[in-house]
């Protein structure tokens, strides 16, 4: 049986911060507010918002000024990485993809998908599970999950990598045709066997990037929960110093 992990408390820390630069509350160039402020305004201990802050700067959201405090720095590019990450995963043509497919099935859909599909929780859709790799090494995990009554017709359901993207497959097979998607970025604990085929050391989070597909009138076709462990990314970024 698969669960829910809540993630740590600095990480939900960290993303509501993330939160609040994105929409303005705290703008690129200004400091953030000081550990004591975060302390007070969010109840959290000290040690939590040290840690909530160090993944921020790890991952460039703020960076350290000497004589200046902690700055925010905006949207760093490595969040626009992880935005192209759940693109792809739309697009991704299983049969010329180095990796494998390690489940279809139906499943109970996970609570975080549910609300997205706009399903009861437990109602079963089908998974579609592929595993990225890249010089032998699991560099993503794909989990794409689609509505039953979507899949008669198509041969999602098959065991074989489809010579397509699944939703290339789906406008052809079914005659409808995909609209926008929305993206959720978050980070969380993985269940066992996410670790498991990533080959994560314990305790080690994922970036999970929430992939929500969707036809003109906002119905969702397709959602992929696409899964990065967050000690292989990697970037390169270069910015000017003031």
């Amino acid at each position: 049986m698969a669960y829910e992990v809540e993630a740590p408390k600095y990480v939900r820390l960290a993303q509501t911060i993330q939160r609040r630069i994105e929409d303005g509350t705290y703008p690129p160039g200004t400091r953030v507010p000081s550990e004591n402020q975060l302390v007070q305004a969010f109840g959290m201990s000290r040690p939590t918002v040290v840690r909530a802050l160090e993944l921020l700067k790890r991952d460039g959201w703020l960076e350290s000024r000497q004589g200046y405090g902690t700055i925010v720095r905006g949207r760093p590019a490595a969040a626009e990485q992880r935005d192209r990450r759940g693109r792809e995963a739309l697009e991704r043509d299983e049969s010329l993809t180095s990796g494998r497919l390690v489940e279809v099935g139906q499943v109970p859909v996970p609570a975080r998908v549910a609300s997205a599909l706009g399903l009861p929780k437990r109602t079963k859709v089908l998974v579609r599970r592929f595993l990225v790799e890249a010089d032998g090494e699991a560099v993503e995990l794909v989990s794409s999950y689609f509505p039953a009554g979507l899949v008669d017709g198509t041969e999602l359901d098959s065991p074989e990598a489809l010579s397509s993207s699944p939703r290339e497959h789906l406008e052809a097979r079914k005659k409808i045709r995909f609209d926008h998607v929305t993206e959720r970025v978050s980070a969380r604990l993985p269940e066992s066997d996410e670790a498991e085929l990533l080959d994560l050391s314990e305790g080690m989070p994922v970036l999970s990037v929430l992939v929500i597909a969707c036809d003109a009138s906002g119905q969702a076709l397709q959602v992929s929960d696409v899964l990065l462990p967050a000690d292989r990314q990697e970037l390169e970024d270069t910015y000017r110093l003031n």
